[in-house]
């Protein structure tokens, strides 16, 4: 039942890597499901749409809430089904970006509370292997140059960097689930690093 999921801030390259594993695992003969978060199935998607939409404002608490509620569709209608198939799953992001976002950045709500909401939403799914591509605020900013920013973009340089903090506080903390690339080297040997720790992870990937 093999779950991986990604995280990081926006401009780390997380779409990037996702897309060469996918495409790796797929020469292989597997089958890869992607799903991105919020998103992945038509109430989710809605969902994501209402958190994203730059013309909204809304309360870091029900942010929080949407997000999971998000998520726990996600996870009742698509992954849980997959994984008892025993299919290969990879999500672009999942409860810790809702650690990171809402609780160190938001600074929402207090870290059990928040902690409770994830494993309620997640209904007790935890990823085999998370991905972290950290990168500082200044390189990912330079990356979207160009690039229409969404809702959550527009927070500015201070709530991104306790989203980082709250990244590296995860990491360090479970470092048997959270392997931490730096994503400003070159995408090659971003990559060479993720497969290192995804053969140590799952064996050889042939």
């Amino acid at each position: 039942m093999p779950l991986i999921t990604f995280e990081g801030i926006d401009g780390c390259g997380k779409s990037t890597q996702i897309q060469k594993l996918k495409a790796l695992l797929e020469g292989t003969g597997r089958k890869v499901y992607l799903f991105r978060e919020p998103g992945g199935t038509p109430l989710s998607e809605e969902i994501r749409a209402i958190l994203l939409d730059s013309n909204r404002t809304i309360h870091p608490v029900t942010e929080m809430i949407l997000f999971s509620a998000a998520r726990s569709d996600l996870i009742t209608q698509q992954v849980q089904p997959l994984l008892q198939r025993g299919e290969w799953i990879i999500l672009d992001r999942f409860y810790d970006s809702t650690t990171a976002y809402q609780g160190y950045g938001r600074e929402a709500v207090r870290m059990e509370e928040l902690s409770n909401l994830n494993h309620l939403a997640t209904n007790g799914v935890i990823p085999d292997i998370t991905f972290y591509l950290r990168v500082d605020r200044e390189t990912a900013s330079k990356r979207r140059e160009g690039e229409a920013a969404d809702r959550m973009e527009g927070a500015g340089d201070a709530f991104f960097e306790r989203v980082i903090q709250g990244y590296d506080q995860i990491a360090e903390r479970e470092p048997d689930r959270v392997t931490v690339l730096d994503a400003s080297q070159p995408v090659e040997k971003v990559f060479d690093d993720l497969m290192v720790a995804l053969k140590h992870h799952y064996g050889e990937i042939d």
